[in-house]
């Protein structure tokens, strides 16, 4: 009798996580530093289902449904499924991703021809961009970044002539504080160039977004993708459905993510825009946070621990 007993509180246990992980909260694990300084490599959060209203699983057989929908916010990190897996047609088999949303539906964003966002009020406050300077300058700026307390901050590449690191905007500004006029960092790419700069509209549900010689390709890809239209380029023009067109419309909204490093492409830089139907939930808990490679009883972040993440 008691064999039995210890068997239903095992099955009802297994049930219940497996309802809780279904329904409302999952635990993520954090697999790289695309989100620092917000989330580490390594840590372990809960992941909020109810945020935006619950998504309702078994989607390859129910399809789409969201329940008690709520409206993301600008600068929520979310967790969503992988829409650029060309391999897997069930959207919650996809691989699953976190990022910061910095494009809500309507929103426009001015990127650079990277589809990096240069807009300071839209992007991540932690958001890293990468920088060049004379090699020569090299140890001088590495005792400066000490003095300054820019940890972590790890060459990234150099030539004959110059050297390549990421800087966050305040760190940027740190710097130049210090160097005053012999100020000699430059950004790595040509972004005092307006040239480059492009308004890039978030598609909302219903809303026209007009075609150009730099976003088509962009467009072409999210209407195959997750209109289900038939979408090509011939010609340098955009045709849907075999008519060219000016415009795009839309019957999903949409959104831009982005992760706090300029190197890490695991954003919307590299597969576009995320629909509304692959976001899982926000990011909510840290439950488990601790330094890799640090051995058994050390690096434990204990202050990170149960804290929300933002």
């Amino acid at each position: 009798m008691q064999c039995k007993s210890k068997w239903i509180i095992f099955i009802t246990v297994v049930v219940l996580t497996i309802l809780l992980q279904c329904f409302a909260l999952s635990p993520y694990h954090i697999p790289s530093s695309g989100m620092e300084n917000s989330l580490y490599d390594g840590e372990q959060i809960l992941v909020n289902k109810w945020s935006y209203g619950l998504r309702l699983p078994f989607m390859s057989l129910s399809g789409y449904h969201r329940l008690a929908a709520k409206p993301l916010k600008r600068e929520d990190i979310i967790v969503f499924n992988n829409p650029g897996n060309l391999s897997q047609q069930t959207i919650d088999r996809k691989e699953v991703f976190i990022g910061r949303c910095i494009g809500l539906p309507g929103d426009t964003l001015i990127v650079d021809s990277l589809y990096s966002s240069i807009s300071p009020d839209k992007s991540a406050p932690d958001q890293k961009f990468l920088y060049t300077y004379p090699r020569a300058k090299e140890k001088q700026l590495d005792s400066l970044m000490h003095i300054l307390a820019i940890h972590g901050n790890k060459l990234l590449g150099q030539d004959s002539i110059k050297c390549v690191r990421s800087f966050s905007r305040y760190e940027y500004y740190l710097l130049k504080q210090a160097l005053q006029n012999s100020f000699y960092i430059t950004l790595l790419s040509n972004e005092d160039s307006t040239e480059a700069y492009h308004p890039l509209i978030i598609p909302g549900k219903g809303k026209a977004i007009r075609v150009y010689p730099w976003n088509r390709t962009l467009l072409r890809n999210t209407l195959v993708l997750h209109e289900h239209k038939r979408a090509e380029i011939k010609h340098d023009t955009l045709f849907v459905e075999g008519k060219a067109v000016q415009h795009c419309y839309f019957t999903k909204n949409y959104y831009w993510v982005s992760t706090s490093s300029s190197i890490n492409l695991s954003d919307s830089r590299l597969f576009g825009f995320v629909p509304e139907d692959h976001i899982i939930g926000k990011a909510w808990l840290i439950w488990f946070s601790k330094e890799k490679n640090s051995g058994v009883f050390n690096g434990f972040r204990w202050k990170r621990f149960f804290s929300k993440v933002q």
